[in-house]
C-alpha cells in the first residue's frame, strides 16, 4: 500500500471537504445527521476527524487501511504535539465510522479495533462553590434585559441544563405551576427537569416583561431585544458580563453553572443515579467525575479543619 503523507496541513474545513469527500464518509455523515439527530456543530466535528484520516490515506481506499496505518497516524499525530485529548477524539471518530461500514457499507474490517488512544490526565472542570452561586445570582437585576438574564441564569443553576438546552426552550416546554420543563437533550433526547423556587420566581418576574419584547409567532422563552430566540453565544456573553458585575474573579461559562448543579446536588445527596439522570447523561460514566470533585472538596475541607491534618510552621 501506499504510505501515508505527512499530516502537517491543517484540516480542511467542513465547506471545503463538501465536495471531495469519499462517498463511505457522506454515508456516514448523513446517517449521524438523520438517524442520530447530531448538532450541527458535533457534526462538523467529526467531519473534520474524518477528513484528517482520509488525507493521510491519500490515494488508499478507507476499506483498506490497517491498525499499523491507524497506530502510524496517531504516533504522527502525537509528534506534532496534537494534545492526547484530540487524538483521542479522533480515533473514536474513526472507529464509530469503520463500525458504521462494516455493518452498512460491507467494510472487511475495522482497523482501529484493539488501538488504545494516549493517555492524558484528566481535567476536572471549573466548579463554582455554593456561596459563589449565590452571590452570582443575587446580584439585583434592575433592567428588562438583567430580568430576563437573572431568570436565565437561575435556571441553569437550578436545573443543570446545557448552554443549547436552555436556548432551545419554549414557553410552552416550562410548566409554572408544576415547577418542572422539559428540556431536549443530545441526540435529541427529552426528559424533565424539576424548577427551584428561586428560578421559578425569576421567571415569574421576566415573563410579562417578555410579551413586550417577543415578536409574533416566537415560541422561543428568551428573546432578544428584536424579539428573536437568544443565540447560545449571547447568553455566553450575558453571562460573563454578569459576572464581572457580580465581582467574581474567575471567567465564569454556562458549562460551570451545570457543573456547579451536579457538584453540589451530589455533594448534598450522595445520589449519582438521580444526578445522572437529571443532567441527562447516556452513561454514568459521564456522572462520575462529579464524584471526583465531591473528593476534592472533601479532601480541601479536611485539610484546612482537622487538627491532625495541618501542617505545622
Amino acid at each position: 500500500m501506499t504510505a501515508l503523507p505527512s499530516p502537517s496541513d491543517a484540516p480542511p474545513s467542513p465547506r471545503q471537504d463538501t465536495d471531495t469527500r469519499p462517498e463511505p464518509v457522506r454515508a456516514y455523515l448523513q446517517y449521524l445527521a438523520a438517524e442520530r439527530r447530531l448538532s450541527p456543530h458535533t457534526l462538523a466535528a467529526y467531519q473534520r476527524d474524518l477528513g484528517i484520516l482520509c488525507r493521510h490515506a491519500g490515494d488508499t481506499p478507507l476499506q483498506d487501511l490497517t491498525p499499523v496505518d491507524i497506530r502510524g497516524l496517531i504516533v504522527r499525530l502525537r509528534g506534532e504535539n496534537l494534545s492526547p485529548a484530540s487524538v483521542a477524539r479522533q480515533l473514536s471518530a474513526w472507529r464509530g465510522f469503520y463500525v458504521f461500514a462494516r455493518r452498512r457499507l460491507g467494510f472487511p474490517v475495522n482497523p482501529c479495533i484493539g488501538l488504545r488512544p494516549p493517555k492524558s490526565a484528566k481535567r476536572l472542570p471549573d466548579v463554582l462553590s455554593p456561596d459563589a452561586c449565590a452571590h452570582l445570582l443575587d446580584l439585583p437585576a434592575e433592567h428588562i434585559l438583567d430580568r430576563r438574564d437573572h431568570a436565565m441564569f437561575e435556571l441553569l443553576y437550578s436545573s443543570g441544563l446545557r448552554l443549547a438546552e436552555l436556548a432551545g426552550l419554549d414557553l410552552a416546554t416550562v410548566d409554572m405551576r408544576a415547577g418542572e420543563a422539559q428540556v431536549t437533550g443530545k441526540g435529541g433526547k427529552t426528559r424533565i427537569v424539576p424548577v427551584g423556587a428561586q428560578a421559578l420566581a425569576a421567571l415569574a418576574a421576566w415573563l410579562p416583561l417578555r410579551q413586550t419584547l417577543a415578536r409574533n409567532g416566537v415560541a422561543a422563552l428568551f428573546v432578544n431585544r428584536r424579539g428573536d430566540r437568544l443565540s447560545p453565544r449571547s447568553i455566553q456573553l450575558r453571562l460573563a458580563r454578569w459576572a464581572a458585575r457580580a465581582g467574581v474573579p474567575q471567567h465564569v461559562h454556562p458549562h460551570m453553572l451545570r457543573h456547579a448543579f451536579a457538584t453540589h446536588m451530589l455533594q448534598s445527596s450522595g445520589d449519582l443515579r438521580a444526578v445522572q439522570e437529571l443532567l441527562g447523561h447516556a452513561s454514568i460514566g459521564t456522572t462520575q467525575v462529579y464524584t471526583h470533585l465531591d473528593w476534592q472538596h472533601l479532601a480541601k475541607v479536611y485539610d484546612q479543619t482537622h487538627p491532625r491534618a495541618r501542617r505545622k510552621n
